[in-house]
């Protein structure tokens, strides 16, 4: 008890004494400056007025000298050096997230199968590679881009679908008119090469900014980004994951994302799948010839003297047999052709048109039109887009000037093949309960964007009546029933 009272006595003095500065040590000399701790550096600095050390005086070294080979079997790949051959391009490009799962599987296997089918397809696109990859590269979009018509159209510009989809990249006509695509009597912008390249990776590039995500934006070109955005708030709301693979779509895109990785897949590494990948070279193959004027297909592709069916494959998206410079005053030629297309044309004195255009006018059939201008109805139907079975004249058509012309219509591609005209009628939808514009829109398959635009301020309300432009075929007159003995069709 007195040693704790004596303890609690002393406890200030002992905590005074804990907090007071040592005593210094009597200084008998000069008083040492205090050193600080610094890091050594790596090498020391050089001294003020010291000059550079001059390699050239360095004594000669006298060690062991190895050579460093490349080991066995690895191969490097200097990427500061542009390479000759556009695939490689490509591949050094690739940077989508790898998908791999039995759809990929299955589908690169399907490619792998059909190697005639494939190199079909890999033949089209060397018309069409270096102008879409130099594209993709301005924006700094991922090489895969350039892969995806072989997917959507397998490179094949005329390619038409059951949705009305057209050209390499599959645009549907609404989709195309908010994408700048003219689309008339004359010419479709879809299936232009340089217009509907720089519309795809303009929509392709809102899509992944909207997702942050390429596999989702991929999934949005093929299915739609307002149906994309409804499975993702749909699978957020469960608690699910709202990533691709987990959204519930379509079979159609749910096996469009495998397609695109099975060819890369392929495009990567094609010696294990037998296939044979010739080089691209990575330079342009064609150039484009602003100074137009109208001139006729034939005359053209003469002037640049190239078959007709090479000029239609760089330009698919003119309709008729005549190029309109109003319409589009610009033309794609072989990158070697452009000169001598020039010239040609300069040299030229004879009218560059044997087409013209032609209102029908009252009691005119196509039987009357195509004797007047001396030509068939079959040719007079091919040239204007009429279906083969229509017997009225629609309301613009194109004849021939002089029977020659006519004569010469034998000679375009079987290529040559104008859509048949889409007719627009208007038709009036009275909203049920339930309804929304994305359902309507849904449900006469219009883009949602078009039917905003034919309501503008409109609202979604039990009874309303919205209206809708709708796309008809046109039809001629119902054939007569054949008379005399039933028969069979033939057995393909």
């Amino acid at each position: 008890m007195r040693a704790a009272t004596l303890l609690l006595a002393f406890a200030p003095l002992l905590l005074q004494a804990c907090a007071a500065p040592p005593q210094a040590p009597p200084v008998t000399g000069p008083e040492p400056v205090p050193a600080i701790a610094e890091p050594t550096p790596s090498r020391p600095p050089p001294q003020p007025g010291t000059a550079a050390i001059d390699a050239t005086r360095l004594p000669a070294f006298e060690g062991e000298r190895r050579e460093l080979a490349t080991p066995h079997g690895v191969q490097t790949v200097d990427r500061t050096v542009p390479t000759d051959d556009l695939w490689e391009r490509i591949r050094r490009g690739f940077a989508i997230q790898d998908l791999d799962n039995s759809l990929v599987r299955e589908k690169t296997t399907y490619y792998a199968a059909r190697p005639e089918y494939l190199q079909r397809i890999l033949d089209r696109s060397r018309l069409y590679l270096f102008h879409i990859v130099e594209e993709i590269e301005k924006r700094g979009l991922p090489t895969e881009i350039a892969l995806l018509p072989m997917v959507e159209s397998a490179f094949n510009p005329m390619a038409y679908s059951r949705a009305h989809a057209s050209g390499l990249w599959q645009f549907i006509p609404g989709t195309g008119r908010r994408y700048d695509l003219t689309q008339n009597w004359w010419y479709d912008g879809r299936r232009d090469i340089v217009d509907s390249t720089q519309a795809a990776l303009g929509y392709l590039t809102k899509l992944y900014e909207m997702h942050g995500d390429w596999q989702l934006a991929l999934a949005s070109y093929n299915w739609g980004e307002g149906a994309v955005g409804r499975a993702i708030a749909k699978n957020r709301a469960a608690g699910l994951p709202a990533d691709y693979e987990n959204l519930r779509m379509p079979a159609e895109t749910r096996h469009y994302i495998p397609k695109l990785q099975a060819l890369k897949n392929i495009i990567r590494d094609p010696r294990p799948f037998g296939i044979d990948l010739s080089p691209i070279p990575n330079q342009p193959y064609f150039a484009t010839y602003e100074k137009l004027r109208d001139i006729d297909v034939q005359l053209a592709a003469k002037l640049a003297e190239m078959p007709v069916a090479e000029f239609m494959a760089l330009n698919p998206g003119f309709s008729r047999p005549i190029i309109r410079a109003s319409v589009t005053p610009r033309i794609v030629l072989p990158a070697d052709k452009v000169d001598i297309f020039h010239a040609n044309l300069e040299k030229h004195g004879k009218s560059l048109v044997s087409w013209k255009s032609y209102q029908p006018r009252k009691g005119d059939t196509l039987e009357s039109i195509a004797k007047k201008h001396g030509t068939t109805v079959a040719q007079l139907k091919e040239v204007n887009g009429i279906p083969a079975r229509s017997r009225s004249a629609p309301g613009l058509m194109v004849v021939p000037t002089t029977p020659a012309t006519a004569a010469s219509l034998a000679r375009l591609p079987i290529m040559y093949a104008p859509p048949i005209p889409v007719v627009y009628r208007r038709i009036w939808h009275t909203v049920k309960a339930g309804e929304t514009l994305t359902s309507i829109a849904n449900r006469y398959g219009v883009a949602l964007q078009d039917l905003k635009q034919w309501n503008p301020g409109a609202g979604v309300s039990a009874g309303q009546r919205l209206a809708v432009d709708v796309k008809t075929t046109p039809k001629g007159k119902p054939r007569p029933k054949a008379k005399g003995r039933p028969y069979k069709k033939a057995s393909r």
